[in-house]
């Protein structure tokens, strides 16, 4: 079932399900841009292929908020947002270990297309955010993340980079064990309307499921 968080003529914000992928890739699974082109078809009983336009990413095994574009001109806008950071992105990780404090990453990430990675590189592209420490319980915390760009993979390799890798994060923590789901989501999203320009925030409650629980 979709969760639909906002809809009008312009836009739909909904929550991504984790381990579902955003768009279609060669694993030919179902993908959430088709599924929500079904739902608008289906819904306003329209005749041949639906416009939906993808203006950011969630990686396939991470779940929360997001937001289409239901026309090319809502989705220039929005993407100029995503451009001049004005589309602002939180996210919630769980990390291993007890971090402390704020804190604030800058490191330079390049991309292995083979292993679809990322890794610390001088010669790589800039990549920022912030974070700061919500609870730490049972050698975890649970960490806020202000993104400010969107590299791939970003938020989990610069925590890896300083030794406190996301839990259950199949690709950059080395204890990782089989059967853990990622804890990393994207609870909250403002941006400004592209027609009305009013700011608008959405914001998920975060998962009811390990590790996340230990913090409610």
């Amino acid at each position: 079932m979709l969760n639909i968080l906002y809809e009008d003529n312009h836009l739909l914000v909904v929550e991504k399900p984790i381990n579902v992928l955003v768009q279609a890739d060669n694993t030919k699974d179902k993908d959430l841009l088709t599924m929500l082109k079904e739902y608008i078809k289906k819904k306003y009983n329209k005749p041949g292929n639906v416009y939906l336009g993808l203006v950011h990413r969630l990686d396939r095994v991470v779940g929360g908020v997001m937001v289409f574009a239901k026309t090319s001109k809502a989705a220039g806008r929005l993407s100029k947002q995503v451009q001049s950071h004005e589309l602002k992105k939180i996210y919630y990780a769980v990390v291993c270990g007890n971090l402390k404090g704020k804190g604030h990453l800058e490191n330079y990430l390049r991309k292995n297309e083979k292993t679809n990675t990322s890794y610390v590189d001088k010669e790589g592209k800039l990549a920022i955010l912030d974070y700061e420490v919500v609870a730490c319980k049972e050698n975890l915390t649970l960490v806020k993340i202000d993104l400010k760009t969107g590299r791939h993979h970003q938020i989990r390799v610069q925590f890896s980079n300083i030794n406190y890798p996301l839990y259950g994060d199949a690709r950059y923590n080395s204890n990782y064990k089989k059967g853990e789901q990622i804890a990393l989501f994207a609870k909250e999203l403002s941006f400004f309307h592209p027609i009305t320009k009013q700011k608008i925030t959405f914001c998920l409650d975060l998962p009811n499921r390990y590790p996340y629980t230990l913090f409610k």
